[in-house]
């Protein structure tokens, strides 16, 4: 039988695109497991924020750690968001990953953002993506170039994405990427399938699909929606409104969660 990393490199390699939804606990990754979706990803604002953390700013490690373990336990691949690696040294952020692909998490997502205003130098990246690799080799490294994302350097993404590639990433993700034209500039420039973000003023799913773009993340979308509904739900109860149908029973949940 495959492993849960060799599945998960063959759905970046099927004839439809893999949709990914983000979870950011066991209970919503279950859910979207059992829904049907053949793998499922983390969001690291859902874990930051679930921690009262902030995101992005390599506060996370920890709460990181346990959500993976926990996440462990589902039968379909998962990779993580691991943010810039929680580390600017390629031998822990290779560590981290190490202790991720011991547990069974068949891939990690890796930023070169650094903040809201920085982002990495190509070259630290790369050895970054090197050092994971070398020390993980099973792992499937989805490299982040995150400059149409900050909106800083957007020339630089084809450069990024060489480097990237030339230093063992197995797939490129550029989040804030919609332009058609964009797109498909990077689909040529590189043999590794290309991630983008889901975005509803952008291309459909089908028609990323013709662009040919392989992965399509929700993000945080799916953490954001969840706040939402939560909001309306107590809103309702508080105003004495109508509690949205369609909410899962107690029983339902707890179904999710072996004994």
């Amino acid at each position: 039988m495959a492993s849960k990393a060799t599945i998960f490199r063959e759905l970046h390699h099927r004839g439809q695109p893999l949709v990914l939804p983000n979870a950011w606990d066991f209970a919503s990754a279950a859910m979207l497991a059992a829904e049907g979706f053949p793998a499922v990803g983390t969001t690291s604002l859902g874990v930051a924020a679930g921690a009262g953390l902030p995101d992005g700013t390599g506060a996370t490690r920890d709460e990181t750690l346990l959500l993976a373990t926990c996440l462990s336990r589902l039968e379909v691949p998962v990779t993580v968001d691991i943010e810039g690696g929680f580390s600017e040294d390629p031998s822990e952020v290779a560590e981290f990953a190490w202790q991720l692909a011991g547990l069974g998490i068949a891939g990690v997502n890796l930023e070169d953002g650094r903040s809201d205003t920085a982002l990495a130098d190509p070259g630290q990246q790369a050895e970054l993506i090197a050092a994971i690799k070398a020390r993980a080799p099973e792992l499937f490294i989805n490299a982040r170039v995150d400059t149409h994302w900050l909106g800083l350097d957007p020339d630089s993404t084809l450069g990024r994405v060489a480097q990237y590639e030339k230093s063992g990433a197995d797939g490129i993700f550029v989040p804030g990427l919609t332009d058609p034209e964009q797109i498909r500039t990077v689909v040529r420039a590189t043999h590794l399938p290309l991630n983008v973000l889901y975005s509803s003023t952008g291309p459909s799913v089908a028609e990323l699909s013709g662009l040919g773009v392989r992965r399509i993340s929700t993000g945080s979308l799916l953490y954001r929606a969840a706040l939402a509904a939560t909001l309306d739900a107590a809103r309702a109860v508080r105003d004495g409104g109508a509690v949205p149908t369609g909410i899962p029973s107690y029983g339902g949940i707890q179904a999710f969660t072996p004994r």
